[in-house]
C-alpha cells in the first residue's frame, strides 16, 4: 500500500508564519518535529519529509507518510499537491489536508472525508487541481471572527494573546488526529476528537 501524503496548508514567509491561516503548516511542522525530520525543498514546489507516523501497538514504527507544506500561497496549493500525489503515487483517498477552519470552535479538531471547501481557498485549489473532493481533511478550529471583521482578514491575522496560550495544545491535537487517522482510521479518530471536550 502506498504511503500517506499529509499536506499542511499555509502561506509562505515570516509575515504569515504565525497567522491563523498557517495552522495546517504549523501542524505538519509539529509532525516533522515528532519524527525528528527536516522539511526540505522538493521540485513539486513544496517542502517535505518522508517519515513514519506514530507508534503501532507493540512499539513498531507507524505507517509511512510524506509530510509536505506547499511553498506557494494558499490559493495556489493545488498544483503542488497534485504534483506530490503524482510523484509519490498517492491516490486522493490517501491524502490528508490539514487546515484552519472558521466553522470549528477555536481549540477543537474535526476530521472528515470529502465535502466542499466552505470558502477555504486552499481546499478549493486542491479540489480543483485533483478533480475531486474525496480526500481526508483534518480541520483545526480557529472560530469565527469577532464583531463584523471579515473572515478573510481574520485568518490572515495572528492569534489573540489568549489563543496563543492554547495554540500549542491545538497544534498537538491536530498532529495527534493525523497520527490516529493513519493508524486506526477515520471513525476511530472522529470518536476521539469529536467527543465533548474535557477540561484541561
Amino acid at each position: 500500500m502506498s504511503a500517506w501524503l499529509v499536506v499542511g496548508l499555509g502561506n509562505p514567509g515570516p509575515a504569515y508564519a504565525t497567522t491563523r491561516h498557517n495552522l495546517g503548516a504549523m501542524t505538519v511542522a509539529e509532525l516533522a518535529n515528532r519524527t525528528r525530520s527536516t522539511l526540505r525543498a522538493h521540485k513539486a514546489r513544496a517542502a517535505l519529509a518522508q517519515v513514519r507516523l506514530g507508534i503501532e501497538p507493540g512499539g513498531a514504527p507507524g505507517p509511512a507518510a510524506v509530510l509536505a507544506v506547499p511553498s506557494g500561497f494558499m490559493n495556489e496549493s493545488g498544483g503542488p499537491v497534485k504534483a506530490l500525489c503524482q510523484f509519490f503515487g498517492v491516490a486522493p483517498e490517501r491524502l490528508i489536508v490539514v487546515h484552519d477552519e472558521l466553522d470549528v470552535e477555536f481549540g477543537r479538531v474535526r476530521l472528515k472525508f470529502g465535502g466542499g471547501d466552505a470558502g477555504h481557498n486552499g481546499l478549493r485549489s486542491v479540489s480543483s487541481a485533483l478533480g475531486t473532493q474525496d480526500y481526508y481533511r483534518v480541520r483545526a478550529g480557529i472560530g469565527r471572527p469577532p464583531g463584523r471583521m471579515a473572515g478573510a482578514d481574520y485568518v490572515l491575522r495572528d492569534f489573540s494573546s489568549t489563543q496563543r496560550a492554547d495554540l500549542p495544545f491545538l497544534v498537538s491535537d491536530a498532529a495527534d488526529a493525523v497520527e490516529l487517522l493513519v493508524r486506526a482510521g477515520l471513525e476511530a479518530a472522529q470518536q476521539r476528537f469529536h467527543a465533548p471536550p474535557s477540561g484541561r
